[in-house]
């Protein structure tokens, strides 16, 4: 069905489909697959609860599916079916194959399913659809033909972020906002950028600096050198301004020749392309030469493809058709040359100064200008930049700036090899959103969010959250956050530098997934009290006893009323709960105190348990992760005796036995070396993992996978020795996402714990690491046991891992 070449290009034969283990979501009923295939026709792409088989094919299966068809009916149309109804069928959506490979994208959100063309997902939209019963279960997809051979290669499957469709729609289309009231916008500020681009300088006046004297009549033509010598060759000073001398050559051939340069395309009559030909050789524009050359061949060959009453057009082929931007993709310009000019500020006609940093840059004001409105604005209204070559900012970020530059000058954002890349693109963002470079806006939005973790959502909310144009952007980070609650608010405490209203957005987001609800307590009183240090509700508690709710929390004491009722008290222990009741919170905060009796009524009334309360302060909060407590050594209350029990289905079962988990040994499996031995709950006397050499050390290691769809944010571990006296002393503990990268849950220095044969010992996790999430566990050896005969042997014939399982 398929052949393999150089393990990136597949083809998949008439009627089957290829299924990929990577080809996978990570969240069910949300993903984008993006990938470049060739084919006569019929393209397909399905989205399946599981994996089917190699013989697979979309018109049999009676399974739940969707079916997404690009170049149905010879070309023609676009088709998706549901469980193989057609519920789309629609002709002329831009979509074709060919015998050459073509991207695409496919993008599945909640039953949104979007299609695009080009590289870049989420780009180029072609076609969407919303179904209205979703099925949000799909999760692997497969590629699949119908009655011909359909090539594939560079597939991937991308994670989806919530709105991210909607981000480009509003991004693409986003306007520049100034100060309210100003009489001093362009009437043009409103122009999007696929009618704003070189054109609207085509023999204008404004910001040129030099002009040609066309035909007997001396016609005066402007133009701008830095566009000209992008292009080709002309005979111009680095400075001043300059005329160039035409007067044999007529206005028509000049203004074709600029026209082509100016938008990339021209129209001129059959009988003057010679000399257009001859006047873009004078001046080394070769792509117009080439295309004049053509273009007269094809007429020698056949005089009736051309209509001798009509213009002939000649069009520059795109160089980057599938380039997000539209300059300068399109045109015959050099881009090296271009940046080349820039870099060594020749023609240039403008300084850029920057308080407190000098003379950072000397580009030309016909570029600033073609990306951004404000700098149109303030080279030509009569502002003191529209007579000078100097200008002056202040409050910008020298690096940011040059990074804006660049991406003017060639259209791409490349910062990944900056050192502090995070903060430098968050400044690039602002700085893009001030002087209204909506391109550059959309770029630094689709890198934010690809690299949008827990760690980085606090300061792009900051950023963000006041820019109306970052809207859902700053919804995007809001969601994260929630979904994130525990580690946001413990990590760091970024989140009290976050303002009230985005701080209250987050803690009653439908999304917000915490371990307690008295962490969101804590939350709200460490960010009402602007702490230095995570505080619980006791300690904010003692403060109240000698002093003041206006001391304590100052300017944000109004703000605790606000936040408090998004706090599901009813969810609290009984226990608890009275402790609450008889707080100085409580006595202090009438709110408090009227939230915790109401939960404490229910309670006691059984109202809360019984489900007939639809206020949402008496429901639970949507999680994915389990509660897995540590109780007492060799309890059956963690995740390998969970595993062993299908997960709480059937009859413990040793997990490695059934596959439901994998233990790893740093040696090989052997007689004393067995890994279902630390799953079991029989004791082994002799159970030993031995040494190997990594990075040219002595070390020994267990290791545990709970499996590919399973994580766990871990708070306690267990292990037990074996009948020997090799006590562990020296040792980490440690996860990872994929079983390459570790990070240090907790690190052991001569622990002197175990002390005996067959002992269990526990150990807890605190801190930001207990919760993060991880697939692989290991127990690693950092030292020599106590065994001094066998110093590098690893002891144990038991391991349990404890927290919240997902």
């Amino acid at each position: 069905m398929m052949e393999n070449k150089e393990k990136k290009f597949l083809t998949v034969a008439p009627f089957e489909c290829a299924w990929r283990p990577d080809l996978k979501f990570r969240e069910a009923g949300r993903g984008c697959v993006a990938f470049e295939a060739f084919a006569h026709n019929d393209v397909t792409v399905v989205f399946r609860e599981n994996v089917g088989s190699q013989h697979y094919h979309y018109k049999r299966d009676n399974s739940p599916h969707y079916t997404v068809i690009i170049g149905s009916n010879r070309n023609r149309r676009l088709k998706i079916e549901v469980d193989n109804k057609t519920v789309v069928d629609e002709a002329g959506v831009g979509l074709c194959c060919s015998s050459a490979f073509q991207s695409y994208w496919i993008s599945f959100y909640d039953g949104l399913i979007c299609v695009g063309k080009g590289r870049y997902p989420f780009q180029n939209l072609v076609f969407q659809w919303l179904d209205s019963n979703p099925n949000c279960s799909v999760q692997y997809v497969g590629l699949s033909s119908w009655d011909k051979h359909v090539g594939y290669r560079n597939v991937n499957v991308l994670p989806l972020k919530g709105n991210h469709i909607l981000l480009w729609k509003q991004v693409d289309y986003g306007e520049y906002s100034g100060e309210e009231n100003s009489d001093e916008e362009l009437e043009d500020a409103q122009i999007g950028y696929e009618k704003w681009g070189l054109e609207n300088f085509l023999e204008s006046w404004e910001l040129s600096d030099m002009f040609f004297v066309v035909g007997a009549e001396e016609k005066p033509v402007p133009a701008h050198k830095v566009v000209l010598q992008a292009c080709g060759n002309f005979p111009l000073a680095s400075s001043g301004e300059d005329v160039i001398q035409l007067q044999g050559i007529a206005y028509p051939i000049l203004h074709a020749l600029l026209q082509y340069i100016y938008t990339g395309r021209t129209q001129i009559s059959e009988s003057q392309l010679g000399s257009l030909r001859a006047l873009s050789l004078q001046f080394d524009v070769m792509a117009l030469v080439k295309q004049c050359e053509e273009t007269m061949e094809r007429f020698k060959l056949n005089k009736k493809l051309f209509d001798s009453g009509k213009n002939v057009e000649l069009s520059h082929p795109s160089s980057r058709p599938q380039c997000c931007v539209s300059f300068p993709s399109g045109l015959p310009i050099k881009m090296q040359k271009l940046k080349q000019m820039q870099s060594i500020g020749q023609y240039s006609d403008v300084h850029i100064y920057i308080d407190g940093h000098g003379l950072v840059s000397q580009p030309h004001k016909i570029i600033l200008s073609l990306w951004s409105v404000p700098f149109t604005k303030m080279f030509t209204n009569g502002m003191s930049e529209s007579i000078s070559s100097m200008v002056r900012l202040k409050d910008i970020s020298p690096e940011a700036f040059k990074a804006m530059l660049e991406f003017m000058y060639s259209g791409e954002l490349d910062m990944e090899d900056t050192a502090d890349f995070g903060t430098l693109l968050l400044q690039v963002l602002l700085l893009a959103d001030q002087f209204g470079v909506t391109l550059l806006q959309q770029e630094c939005c689709k890198t934010l969010l690809e690299c949008l973790s827990e760690d980085s959502v606090c300061p792009i909310l900051k950023a963000v959250s006041s820019i109306p144009s970052f809207k859902l952007v700053e919804e995007t980070c809001e969601r994260t956050f929630a979904m994130h609650f525990d580690y946001c608010t413990t990590a760091s405490l970024d989140f009290i530098l976050l303002d009230e209203t985005t701080f209250i957005s987050i803690i009653k987001h439908p999304d917000l997934t915490v371990t307690s609800e008295e962490r969101v307590l804590n939350a709200i009183l460490t960010w009402s009290t602007k702490a230095n240090e995570l505080y619980e509700w006791e300690l904010v508690d003692e403060l109240l006893i000698s002093s003041t709710p206006e001391i304590v929390f100052t300017e944000r004491l109004h703000s605790v009323d606000v936040a408090l009722p998004f706090v599901r008290f009813a969810l609290l222990s009984h226990a608890l709960l009275k402790k609450l009741e008889t707080s100085n919170l409580g006595r202090h905060i009438p709110a408090f105190g009227i939230l915790v009796k109401e939960a404490i009524d229910s309670a006691e009334s059984g109202l809360a348990k019984s489900g007939e309360d639809q206020n949402i302060r008496f429901q639970h909060r949507q999680s994915s992760f389990k509660e897995l407590q540590y109780i007492c050594d060799g309890d059956s209350n963690g995740v390998l005796y969970f595993s062993g029990t299908s997960y709480g289905d059937h009859p413990w079962v040793n997990p490695v036995l059934s596959k439901r988990i994998t233990i790893a040994a740093s040696s090989p499996t052997s007689r004393y070396t067995d890994p279902k031995v630390l799953a079991s709950r029989t004791y082994q006397g002799t159970s030993f993992a031995g040494p190997r050499m990594e990075d040219g050390h002595n070390c020994a290691w267990w290791m545990v996978d709970i499996g590919q769809d399973h994580q766990l944010m871990c708070n306690y571990y267990t292990l037990r020795q074996d009948g020997s006296r090799a006590y562990i002393r020296f040792w980490n503990f440690q996860g990872s996402l994929d079983g390459k990268t570790w990070t240090n849950l907790r690190v052991h220095e001569n622990d002197q714990t175990m002390c005996k044969p067959a002992q269990f010992a526990s150990w807890p996790i605190i801190g930001p690491t207990a919760l993060l999430r991880f697939r692989f566990f290991r127990v690693v050896l950092t030292g020599p046991t106590a065994d001094a005969s066998n110093p590098w042997n690893f002891s144990i014939c038991f391991l349990e891992l404890y927290g919240y399982f997902h």
